[in-house]
């Protein structure tokens, strides 16, 4: 049996990028860190001062190394670096906002987009335009600025938006999904369908009564806002 001799140079070069992998997921630590406080002053602001809140929960989640590597490979990243993988995979951080109704979703979605130092990169209204399946939500990407000792960097972090029922449905969708490899018999497809329709009739029926009990107006969703550039 032949033994691996491993030199000091080396176990400290792992070290070394153990390290800088760590920092660089900090980084979006931060970031998701800075948008859980922006959405929780909301919450809170929305709780003590208006006629009720839109914010149901809030779940956040950061890549682990292995979703990371697995992503690379899939967008056919040669030779990765740190830039690279900053520049390729924007939704290392994330966080989920679940609302009462779709008109929460934009009125929650234009809120946090509009504060000054946060920067729009992309959108996408699976609401408006569902997915194939069924799947209904307000997906953003967004930066914001975390400052550390070293100067100020901006981070991005995935945003995303559901109602209840949409989130109900998700979560049953990845689960059934997950039970099958991805390889979902073609009626329960179908089923799943049928209950994204479902469930978006829910939310329709629901935001109803709750617009003739609170005499709210029915929200029409604006344009997304071009993108906003932060210099810092």
């Amino acid at each position: 049996m032949t033994s691996l001799q491993v030199t000091d140079d080396a176990i400290q070069q792992t070290r070394e990028l153990r390290d800088e992998f760590q920092r660089f997921l900090r980084e979006y630590e931060f970031g998701m860190r800075e948008v859980e406080t922006k959405i929780s002053i909301l919450r809170d602001e929305f709780t003590h001062h208006h006629a009720y809140n839109p914010i149901e929960h809030v779940k956040s989640r950061l890549k682990t190394p292995d979703s990371i590597v697995e992503k690379i490979a899939r967008k056919g990243i040669a030779e990765p670096d740190f830039e690279r993988i900053r520049s390729e995979i924007t939704d290392i951080a994330g966080v989920r906002v679940t609302c009462s109704f779709v008109a929460d979703v934009y009125r929650l979605f234009d809120l946090l987009t509009a504060q000054d130092d946060v920067t729009v990169r992309t959108v996408k209204d699976y609401i408006a335009t569902p997915k194939d399946n069924g799947y209904k939500s307000l997906h953003a990407i967004i930066e914001v600025p975390v400052f550390l000792s070293t100067g100020a960097l901006s981070v991005p972090v995935e945003v995303q938006f559901r109602t209840i029922a949409m989130d109900f449905w998700a979560s049953l969708e990845h689960k059934i999904y997950y039970k099958f490899s991805n390889q979902v018999p073609s009626h329960l497809v179908e089923s799943l369908t049928d209950a994204a329709e479902a469930a978006a009739e829910l939310d329709s029926r629901m935001e109803r009564l709750h617009r003739e009990a609170h005499g709210v107006p029915q929200r029409q969703l604006a344009p997304p806002p071009p993108p906003r550039i932060v210099q810092v």
